[in-house]
């Protein structure tokens, strides 16, 4: 057997005392690495769909989660080249409606503060919105704001940035977020890739790689075909997508972790990472626009951040946002190995400084992350993963076998 797979599997059960059983494995495990030429190596392991003993494959369609914002922030850079969306500008301006955090209503959200987490926002209440919900209604929960922090002064990760800018996004186009996202970024990469399945075609959707948690499917499970309903129903259990209404719910496709995507097409976004906004020859993204993507906005600094359990840096606390995960961020863009005290952002272990995204829902974990001085990159998922035991880094151990270097 090949050396990468035997790293792995042993690394994904790791020995434990005789009186404590290992922990069950991942469900499926997929890694592709790559360099700016293309593929360099793949490794799979376990079953896309337990049920069917269906072998997952590197072209099986997986729920990224996170790593779905980085793909939105390269759609949005594109309408900014276009000149259709302005980073700087406030949102409320094509919104239609004042967009303002009820505690400093003086104070402007923009597309560069939500990209990179700093609008005050916080997943205070539900992201995941009814097909029918109107968002403006929904915004205007003070539960759904930071009171203690104005806007572009503190660092919270938050899911519920990504439907406003998917709002602003069809808004400033007329289009439907996954429409657009197809025609910006997965169409001319020719990706067999999709938001919330609707735009996905039929025999894509039935290789659908199912998500589980202590071995129950808990979502994707499509039984070999495309779901009825792509998208979260309206109140009234109806699923008619002809009620859309341009940036009335920004939600509905889940521009914040809906991304459906193999990890070969993630590799394929992964290159085009490395080739500054251009892979196979097609360009997405100029070199200005690019140069923006690769630029941290917010580093920690000890009192600039918070994480789920509340705000960090300020109690004395030693560990930085999400217990030192994520340390520097840019226009949903996660920079990893912070030379600052807390940060334990280095799932490599190799000290080397890396930028792409992370993804973590319904026990899947998910990486995308390239190396440009070197030219390499990485992208896996592993589904049903355990989650309760530490790594060396704040990664899980899982992530740690499948990101190291090989």
């Amino acid at each position: 057997m090949p050396l990468l797979p035997i790293v792995i599997a042993a690394a994904l059960s790791q020995t434990t005392p005789v009186a404590t059983p290992d922990p069950p494995r991942p469900a499926a495990i997929v890694r592709v690495q790559f360099d700016r030429k293309g593929e360099t190596a793949i490794l799979t392991r376990g079953h896309a769909d337990v049920a069917a003993a269906r072998a997952v494959t590197a072209d099986d369609p997986v729920r990224v989660a996170s790593i779905s914002k980085l793909v939105v922030s390269i759609a949005v850079l594109k309408l900014v080249e276009q000149g259709r969306l302005d980073l700087d500008a406030d949102v409320s301006r094509l919104l239609g409606w004042r967009l303002r955090n009820p505690a400093f209503p003086d104070v402007p959200i923009t597309l560069r503060l939500l990209l990179s987490h700093r609008s005050s926002l916080v997943d205070g209440i539900d992201y995941v919105l009814p097909l029918d919900a109107d968002m403006r209604t929904v915004l205007a929960d003070p539960k759904a704001w930071d009171a203690a922090h104005p806007p572009g002064r503190w660092f919270r990760y938050t899911n519920l940035n990504f439907p406003v800018i998917a709002a602003v996004m069809e808004r400033a186009t007329g289009e439907r977020f996954d429409r657009l996202m197809d025609r910006l970024v997965l169409r001319p990469l020719k990706l067999k890739a999709c938001y919330n399945w609707e735009r996905c075609a039929a025999p894509t959707a039935a290789r659908a790689v199912v998500l589980y948690r202590d071995g129950k499917p808990v979502r994707d499970d499509n039984h070999g075909a495309k779901p009825a309903c792509s998208v979260t129903p309206a109140a009234d259990g109806t699923c008619d997508l002809s009620r859309w209404r341009a940036g009335a719910n920004g939600a509905i496709f889940s521009p914040q972790g809906g991304l459906r995507i193999s990890a070969r097409d993630l590799a394929k976004i992964g290159r085009l990472l490395l080739g500054r906004g251009s892979v196979d020859g097609v360009r997405i993204l100029s070199p200005r626009s690019f140069a923006l993507l690769e630029t941290p906005l917010w580093t920690y600094n000890g009192a600039s951040g918070a994480d789920a359990n509340g705000d960090i840096g300020g109690d004395g606390s030693v560990d930085a946002p999400t217990g030192g995960f994520t340390c520097s961020y840019g226009l949903a863009v996660h920079f990893l190995v912070t030379p600052v005290t807390g940060c334990h952002d280095d799932p490599f272990g190799d000290g080397v400084a890396r930028f792409g995204h992370s993804g973590d829902a319904y026990r899947l974990k998910s990486g995308l992350w390239v190396d440009p001085a070197s030219g390499t990159g990485v992208a896996y998922f592993a589904t049903d993963v355990p989650t309760d035991r530490p790594g060396r880094s704040a990664f899980t151990p899982t992530e740690e076998a499948l990101a190291a270097p090989r």
